[in-house]
């Protein structure tokens, strides 16, 4: 049975955001009629545009709490369907998505239809006004950096999870990757915001490039800008410990004083592509560029104000801090919904955007995007070797967490919910402090749990954690490749001194990898362990009742061994001719790969070439000595898996 009213008047609100361009008091009425007539099944529901008329397509998204097979039909004024999907995505939430190319003018009915016999559920339907002229384009507010129109409830949030769950979708197999960020936004089939304000947001060039940190804020904030919502960051330091927060209604002071430690993250360099002046970043076509102060800052300016204040160590906060940007969820299938941020103890910060169920003895799947310090977008697995997890104190508070909820308060400005009243909340609910309790093993033990309930194929499993060391590996051959193009016509780049190799900013942070090669150095131990950690839990595993666990480990071993050697990769090297290598080289080249990050040495370094062999004849370049000395002296961070605290 669907649960009644829980989303009514976050629907309505929706909806009832159409008025802003509607001028029929009509059609008004009738919008927000509709909105509450129907609510069955914790429905939210978006039409895009904002203001749809018959010169751009319609697509319309409807998401539910609950998992049911459906249709989701788009019936034109005529009464003819104009277009249909049975293709339910996510879980939680999930949703549907159907698109028309040239909606005509008048009344349509997006109708979402349950099939399922084992449920009682009926027909949701939404009307969705097409107007036959262009919309009259919106204002600024006085006041705003934009103007609220929605509130943060479990109704935005489905959206904002289906949103970007829509944005990074890609087969399971597939390895997607973007040169920027902006490449995903501007991707029109990805986007379901893509020009929702009608006023062609989306086609200016974004003349920015978020690290990790930034990245996880741009894509909240856009979605907030896109729909009206509330949107707000704090100052913190590097190690969680938050002083100052600012949000959208106050754009007089937007950036703090210089913060206790100095900015890591290089999100205002300018792309290596033609781009407009930052003044103009997101206006409105025709619209007179802002002024670059008070309330009439443009989005992208915005941007630029969040992204020099917001770094790795705002998502490091501790689970039972109120005064901070997000909040710890407990690890479930249910609160680990794409838009998910997950805090690495060691300065990275990733973003879910897919769960994959168990099924059919396959593992669930965890999907995340995260932003490089060259500006790299990529997709990639949960797995220990990605996603670090530690109690060290001096680094902040890691794990899961997600955004805190800003709402109107009684006094009439925004604030941010505290952790009691989150887990109060009816549209929320889903504060816990447990991550902070877990020790390492307990923590991925939970999250096995969580994405696997029942016990794995122990042969299935490890070769889902060879795959997910290939994709990585993978990844960094991206990133040494940046290094060598950036090479060719560069200096020198200067090495710093100490824990920050690890975040810094210019070349070094873009080109070097010593934070990736640390994690790569984690994955392969973890890899190469996995017929030991079977034989440590075999509870956990679905072991053949035929075999014993001896005979269950040797064919574990042996399986690895041909897999590692079968997998293979290409590099290109210093005189652009490609080199193949497999997962075993790599795993065989260990040692070698805990002094590989320096971005002056020669790329067939970077990759463990042995001295005086063929595949390092074409290296013509090498690190001064006095960065190899420094990088001596560090390798007992990476030879023994120990980040470094920071001074």
């Amino acid at each position: 049975m669907f649960l009644l009213g829980r989303f009514a008047a976050a629907t309505a609100a929706l909806l009832l955001a159409n008025a802003v361009f509607v001028p029929s008091a009509t059609e008004t009425k009738a919008a927000g009629a509709n909105a509450t007539s129907n609510d069955a099944a914790e429905l939210a529901v978006l039409a895009s545009p904002l203001a749809p008329w018959k010169g751009v397509s319609l697509r319309v998204l409807f998401t539910t709490e609950k998992p049911f097979n459906g249709e989701l039909a788009l019936i034109a004024p005529d009464g003819s369907v104009a277009a249909k999907s049975h293709e339910r995505h996510g879980g939680p939430p999930y949703f549907w998505i159907a698109e028309v190319a040239s909606p005509a003018a008048g009344t349509w009915r997006a109708a979402l239809t349950c099939f399922d016999a084992t449920r009682e559920c009926t027909t949701m339907t939404r009307e969705i006004v097409v107007r036959a002229d262009e919309p009259p384009r919106p204002r600024a507010a006085s006041g705003t950096v934009w103007p609220l129109r929605n509130s943060w409830n479990r109704a935005t949030e489905d959206l904002y999870s289906a949103w970007i769950e829509k944005l990074f979708d890609a087969p399971l197999d597939a390895e997607p990757s973007w040169k920027a960020w902006h490449e995903v936004l501007r991707d029109q089939s990805r986007n379901l915001l893509f020009n929702y304000l009608g006023l062609g947001e989306d086609k200016v060039t974004m003349n920015l490039r978020p690290d990790c940190a930034d990245f996880a804020y741009f894509l909240r904030a856009y979605f907030a800008f896109k729909m009206g919502l509330p949107f707000g960051y704090s100052n913190c330091s590097r190690s969680g410990k938050c002083y100052q927060w600012f949000n959208i209604e106050h754009p007089e002071a937007t950036r703090p004083a210089p913060p206790p430690e100095p900015k890591i993250a290089s999100a205002t360099l300018a792309l290596p592509e033609p781009a407009e002046p930052p003044a103009t970043a997101l206006a409105p076509a025709g619209v007179t560029p802002p002024k670059r102060s008070g309330a009439t800052l443009s989005f992208g300016e915005y941007l630029r104000i969040v992204g020099d204040v917001v770094h790795s160590g705002s998502v490091r906060t501790s689970a039972s801090d109120d005064n901070t940007d997000f909040y710890t969820v407990p690890l479930t299938q249910e609160t680990l919904r794409p838009g998910t941020v997950y805090a690495d103890p060691y300065g990275h910060v990733m973003l879910l955007v897919r769960r994959v169920p168990q099924s059919a003895g396959a593992a669930g799947v965890l999907l995340a995007v995260d932003a490089e310090p060259d500006g790299t977008v990529a997709r990639k697995r949960f797995w220990r070797g990605t996603f670090l997890f530690a109690h060290e104190p001096s680094f902040g508070s890691a794990g899961f967490k997600h955004f805190r909820p800003i709402v109107r308060g009684e006094n009439g400005a925004l604030r941010r919910l505290t952790n009691a009243q989150i887990a109060k909340n009816s549209d929320y609910g889903d504060f816990s402090p447990e991550q902070s309790q877990l020790g390492v093993e307990e923590f991925y033990d939970r999250m096995d749990e969580a994405m696997s309930p029942a016990p794995l194929d122990p042969l299935r499993a490890m070769k889902e954690a060879i795959t997910a060391l290939e994709e990585q590996v993978n990844t960094r051959v991206t990133s040494v490749e940046n290094g060598r193009k950036y090479q060719g016509g560069h200096g020198e780049i200067a090495m710093p001194d100490g824990p920050a190799i690890f975040a810094t900013t210019g070349a070094w942070e873009d080109f070097s990898t010593p934070a990736r090669d640390f994690r790569l150095l984690i994955a392969i131990d973890v890899v190469r362990g996995y017929p030991d950690r079977v034989a440590r839990q075999p509870g956990r595993y679905a072991m053949p009742k035929d075999k014993s666990l001896a005979e269950v480990k040797a064919e574990l071993q042996s399986v690895l061994a041909s897999e590692l050697a079968a997998r293979k990769f290409s590099y290109t090297r210093s005189d652009g001719s490609p080199w193949t290598l497999s997962l075993k080289d790599v795993i065989d080249r260990t040692g070698h790969l805990e002094m590989a990050y320096n971005p002056n040495d020669c790329v067939e370094l970077r990759w463990g070439a042995p001295e005086n062999s063929d595949e390092a004849s074409s290296c013509r370049r090498h690190a001064p000595s006095a960065q190899r000395a420094k990088m001596t002296d560090y390798r007992s961070w990476f030879r023994d898996r120990h980040w470094p605290a920071r001074v």
